[in-house]
């Protein structure tokens, strides 16, 4: 019997497992699991979930403004095609995406920009839900100025505000020239109104006149809701995400802010994006806030837990194996949001958030025991006093930062609250009192740059 040759013997044996295996389990190249865009002010990001790691090469091309991106070992798909009906039209950055096979095996995407634009492109290994991802972030080449944009945003509001007064002053002067007509009252100029709890707490309380004579300038308050974008936060039983909440809930209270006397509030995210740790503490500097108020919505190890909390920084370990845990959880949503952090990044940004001072944990403590105090008229408290531990998002070394739990999503009982818009008329309420309730007792020092 004459004998096959070993090569034609495994030839054989590789066509037989190709038979077994099928077309889909031999493709060749990663597959798209989502793509997925995420349009901010701040920045653009577009992110193309794989199920395994891609590698790109990229330039910037003018006349128009477009970035071409080449995606190595991918075959053109139905989901890269999706990629062009995800763009909304009022993207500040993308005007639209076109996607075509350049090579075999090299899809080329072209995203045409309606402004200059700083792209940072990266990729990111599995983690949570995610797959391997490839992450274009589209900055403008100009960052805007947040104190700038904030201080007319407050001028053009006064001057509604008065032009409003005006009218209605117009209209009751005229109706008033009209013989024989009635003298009707003129209508008030009233802010928005929002759904309030009952009468007893309705207004926060006004600063004293001994208190407003010190205060010569806008009082700034940061406003974070956690979590944002690529990064849902906790999830309730009914699939109420935290990011959504916090968002409602934190325009809610920069709304009610922008009422009060002397002060403004400023938000590190005012739509659906991820903003990093580091940069939701920058944020806050740049406008010279005096307070950092970040709110969140978590999920506890069980279904069971409930009730609100209050937390303020901590050199010294976690007050509690809860905090802790608090801690390391939302210390990890840079992880799960995505940041672009290069190894000779990684020093600055810990030392960025590395800077806390006694002086600022002082203050933040008793922000947090004023909020504590008036969240308490809301619902149940977890503990009695203002809780500690590392949080990285509370590291700004010159602004009073607290984070308020203000729920945990995790418990049925507590997501229906949370859903709830006289629940979360209430939290607004008992956080612009206990912000108020500080400045009455810490009235904010004069600036060097006066606003």
């Amino acid at each position: 019997m004459t004998q096959q040759p070993p090569r034609r013997d495994a030839l054989r044996a590789m066509g037989a497992l190709v038979l077994l295996l099928g077309a889909r389990d031999i493709a060749f190249g990663a597959s798209i699991v989502a793509v997925r865009v995420w349009p901010a002010a701040d920045y653009t990001r577009v992110t193309i979930e794989s199920d395994q790691a891609l590698s790109q090469k990229h330039f910037l091309a003018e006349n128009p403004n477009r970035l071409v991106i080449d995606v190595d070992g991918l075959e053109l798909s139905p989901a890269l095609r999706d990629l062009v009906g995800k763009v909304r039209a009022d993207d500040p950055f993308i005007a639209g995406v076109r996607a075509g096979q350049n090579q075999p095996r090299v899809v080329r995407i072209v995203i045409d920009l309606k402004q200059p634009t700083a792209p940072q492109l990266f990729t990111l290994a599995p983690v949570a839900a995610y797959q391997h991802r490839l992450v274009f972030d589209l900055y403008p080449t100009q960052e805007r100025d947040p104190l700038l944009a904030l201080i007319r945003d407050k001028e053009s509001a006064e001057q509604q505000a008065a032009k409003t007064v005006q009218d209605a002053l117009g209209e009751f002067i005229g109706k008033v020239d009209k013989p024989g007509a009635p003298a009707p009252l003129p209508p008030l100029a009233q802010a928005p109104a929002l759904p309030l709890p009952p009468p007893a707490q309705q207004t926060p309380a006004p600063l004293p006149p001994s208190v407003q004579g010190k205060i010569d300038r806008l009082i700034v308050v940061a406003i974070d809701p956690g979590h944002g974008g690529e990064d849902p936060g906790a999830s309730g039983p009914s699939g109420l995400h935290e990011k959504d909440v916090v968002l409602r809930i934190a325009l809610q209270l920069r709304d009610r802010i922008n009422t009060l006397p002397n002060m403004r509030a400023m938000l590190t995210r005012d739509a659906d994006f991820f903003v990093p740790l580091h940069d939701r503490v920058r944020k806050a500097q740049r406008v010279q806030a005096d307070l950092f108020v970040s709110i969140h919505a978590d999920a506890f190890i069980t279904p069971q837990a409930r009730v609100a909390s209050v937390f303020a920084l901590s050199q010294n370990g976690a007050t509690s194996a809860a905090a802790r845990w608090m801690a390391n959880r939302e210390n990890a949503a840079d992880a799960i949001g995505g940041v672009n952090v290069k190894a000779k990044d990684a020093a600055v940004l810990r030392a960025l958030l590395d800077m806390s001072t006694t002086a600022q944990i002082r203050d933040s403590l008793k922000l947090g025991g004023e909020v504590l105090g008036q969240i308490g008229k809301v619902g149940k408290l977890h503990k009695g006093s203002v809780e500690q531990a590392g949080f990285a998002v509370l590291k700004a070394p010159d602004i009073p930062s607290i984070l308020v739990e203000s729920a945990f999503i995790s418990n049925p009982e507590e997501e229906a609250k949370l859903r709830d818009p006289e629940y979360q008329a209430q939290l607004v309420q008992a956080l612009a009192v206990g912000i108020q309730r500080y400045f009455a007792k810490h009235p904010p020092l004069a600036r060097s740059r006066q606003l």
